[in-house]
């Protein structure tokens, strides 16, 4: 398969298929608003459209990146939404950089959003939609955090076949600027455990799929059939 890897000011509506992905923390903390029994992720261009929304929807729940404010009901933090209950709930989310690369492909043809709690999931989707050509977006800075890179090329050896040791990948995420800044505390709204549950590599067996409904950009899970191998050596 033919990937190249982008920032967000890189992408310039040609893209076909695109595989968004941040890290730390947006795509996964989504992932586990799904986990939790999230309906749906609807993505906001910014604040104050998420408030628009949610007063349009009051039973919806907006999150955002940062601590608490008014007006929001949730943090951008696995770990916080890991112990909430969503179940059959909206989510409303706007992030610094994930919401942002995710509405910049979101008319693609295919359109995942991605980090390492679905990359399995997401690389089987990708191999089963039967494309030769995908463009990553990595949204931490400006495309050059380590985490989306690391986890981009992950995805990328996945595609090609590869049985691979996920170890070195995570171990340049788990070192990267963004973990720092989260163990330190350097970032508002964080959990402890954030890091680490960054990087449960295919802690979920879907993946996740950003479209257009009604003109508004949701987010859904997205379950790919199994891989037939690795049900095989689950088997074992």
């Amino acid at each position: 398969m033919d990937a190249r890897v982008v920032g967000i000011p890189e992408v310039d509506g040609t893209e076909q298929v695109a595989v968004v992905i941040d890290v730390m923390r947006a795509f996964t903390t989504a992932a586990w608003a799904f986990h939790r029994g999230a309906d749906k992720i609807v993505l906001a261009a910014d604040q104050d459209e998420a408030l628009r929304i949610k007063a349009s929807h009051p039973g919806w729940l907006a999150l955002k990146d940062g601590a608490p404010a008014s007006g929001f009901d949730l943090v951008n933090s696995p770990g916080r939404i890991r112990e909430t209950d969503l179940a059959g709930r909206t989510v409303i989310q706007k992030t610094t950089a994930g919401t942002v690369g995710a509405l910049a492909v979101v008319e693609a043809e295919l359109a995942l959003c991605a980090s390492f709690v679905v990359a399995g999931a997401t690389a089987r989707a990708l191999a089963q939609a039967g494309t030769d050509r995908v463009t990553f977006v990595a949204t931490g800075e400006g495309g050059r955090a380590a985490e989306d890179l690391a986890c981009a090329a992950y995805l990328d050896r996945l595609l090609a076949g590869d049985r691979l040791d996920a170890g070195p990948f995570l171990h340049r995420a788990r070192t990267s600027p963004a973990a720092d800044d989260l163990r330190g505390g350097r970032r508002r709204g964080a959990h402890p455990a954030d890091v680490e549950l960054c990087l449960d590599v295919d802690r979920f067996d879907f993946a996740m799929r950003v479209g257009l409904e009604d003109g508004t950009a949701v987010l859904r899970p997205l379950r790919p059939r199994p891989d037939p191998a690795s049900a095989a050596d689950r088997a074992r």
